[in-house]
């Protein structure tokens, strides 16, 4: 047995002195241009360096308890981030395959049979049964195809890029899933918002109706100004109940996303918003290591590479080496001994002559797919540029939209208490008051709804620019190594 293993050893030894030669094109990421900054940036806010980026738990910038407490549960507890992990393993798995086929395969086969058979004079027609035999033998194999073209050596690559496209897609799952998270707060939050809004407007509707029910029975004003603020409250009334179905909505939205059945959580009202954070953009090219789904695409473009050096292997012959050293004997008794040692030592090669162009078919559907890669790489950087744009043209021009309607608000508000009491002292009809107070609910919710959406373009801003991730995470282990 000591010779299996020196024969082992040099197996590896020839291993890597054959390891040098591998075929097809080794991989360079294309280069893609991309600004020196962001359009939107002058007028909003000045680039900050990519190390004041969002890093870890983003989420607290908002400064809300229900983000802070809910947030870490997505990358343990939801289910696409749960799917996204059991594909990273699966890829991870793929790499350990493929590295497998650089080393010798080596085994021990072991076999023992018993027989007898019978004897006999010829002719004389009678026969003996001969002694029962016994024969055994115990062999160590060895087979080896050495990877004289590097065939191997790509499908090894081909798969680690894969396995770190997955792990970028596990990265990409959980960040997608948490922004999609801290959007359903802001709803949930904004939905109560507008329900205490719609409250006071009910609870003001009814004062007013009272009033006008009083100066009706008094005979002061016409039974339409009745009805005319009946209505009104009962439209209030109808819209108060609406909301009911937005916020139950978004609760169970919420415990999906945390991985919860929709009738296990419930979240007392609160109305209070979000803060609105400050975020440091950086400059474009940081997008390239903060996106999780740019690593993707980049992932994917490396495996590409390495899947046309493998095709163009296909080209050269494959060589296997085998060697057998054991013991065989029969009888059994004494099998271990220096006269029962066998050994064998094999060697064949292939060559494909003809083919009719299979070979040449691959080569070029591996490069098209490698083309495709690098078009779809190109793409996602493009379409994340174009995120982060539309998210700071959103954020800028909203700022100014809210202190336009915050003024509008205050206008509103004071006018439909100058036209109610207008109305108490018999200068305008009620119709004119009612205007007043429809005007002061409809810039109220308007406020809100700029209010809400500057919130939206926050947290897509984080989700654009890459949250706390960065691509350097791709030399390490699972985002979700919890799991």
């Amino acid at each position: 047995m000591n010779r299996i293993i020196s024969r082992n050893v040099l197996c590896l030894s020839l291993a890597t002195m054959l390891g040098g030669c591998m075929v097809g094109p080794d991989y360079h990421r294309p280069q893609v241009n991309v600004p020196t900054q962001y359009k939107e940036l002058p007028g909003w806010t000045s680039a900050a360096p990519a190390d004041d980026a969002p890093k870890g738990d983003w989420w607290t910038a908002f400064n809300d308890p229900l983000l802070n407490e809910l947030e870490p549960q997505v990358a343990v507890s939801n289910q696409t981030v749960a799917q996204s992990y059991a594909n990273y393993q699966a890829a991870m798995a793929e790499v350990q395959v493929a590295r497998s086929a650089l080393f010798p395969t080596i085994g021990v086969t072991g076999s023992g049979s018993k027989q007898r058979s019978a004897a006999g004079n010829a002719g004389s027609g009678v026969e003996h049964l001969r002694p029962v035999s016994t024969s055994g033998s115990l062999e160590g194999n060895v087979s080896w195809a050495p990877d004289l073209w590097g065939k191997v050596r790509r499908t090894v690559e081909e798969n680690k890029a894969n396995a770190q496209a997955s792990q970028a897609t596990l990265a990409n799952a959980t960040l997608s899933e948490q922004i999609a998270l801290a959007t359903a707060v802001v709803d949930l939050r904004v939905a109560d918002a507008n329900i205490d809004l719609l409250q006071k407007t009910v609870d003001a509707d009814k004062e007013y109706l009272r009033v006008v029910d009083n100066q009706d029975k008094a005979g002061t004003v016409a039974p339409s100004d009745v009805i005319t603020a009946r209505t009104q409250l009962e439209n209030a009334q109808s819209k108060l109940i609406a909301l009911g179905v937005s916020r139950a909505q978004n609760v169970h939205a919420i415990a999906v996303l945390v991985g919860k059945n929709p009738e296990e959580l419930d979240i007392p009202h609160n109305a209070t918003l979000p803060t609105l954070p400050q975020i440091p953009t950086g400059v474009p090219s940081t997008l390239l290591q903060r996106r999780p789904d740019i690593a993707v695409a980049e992932r994917q473009m490396a495996a590409e590479n390495a899947a046309v050096g493998v095709a163009i292997a296909a080209y050269y012959p494959s060589v296997t080496l085998s060697a057998a050293d054991g013991f065989a004997q029969s009888p059994l008794a004494g099998l271990l001994q220096a006269a029962n040692h066998v050994w064998s030592l094999g060697a064949n090669a292939t060559e494909t002559v003809f083919d009719f162009g299979a070979r040449h078919g691959d080569v070029a559907a591996a490069r098209a797919n490698y083309e495709a890669a690098v078009a779809n790489y190109r793409g996602t950087v493009l379409g994340a540029l174009q995120n982060v744009e539309d998210d700071l043209s959103g954020i800028r021009i909203l700022a100014e939209q809210a202190q336009v309607l915050d003024a509008a608000v205050k206008d509103a508000t004071r006018g439909a208490e100058i036209a109610f009491n207008e109305y108490q002292a018999g200068t305008v009809d009620y119709t004119t008051a009612a205007l007043a107070q429809t005007t002061q609910l409809s810039t109220q919710q308007d406020a809100l709804s700029v209010q809400q959406q500057r919130l939206l373009d926050a947290v897509s801003l984080i989700g654009d620019v890459g949250g706390g991730w960065s691509a350097d995470e791709l030399a390490h282990g699972p985002v979700a190594s919890s799991k």
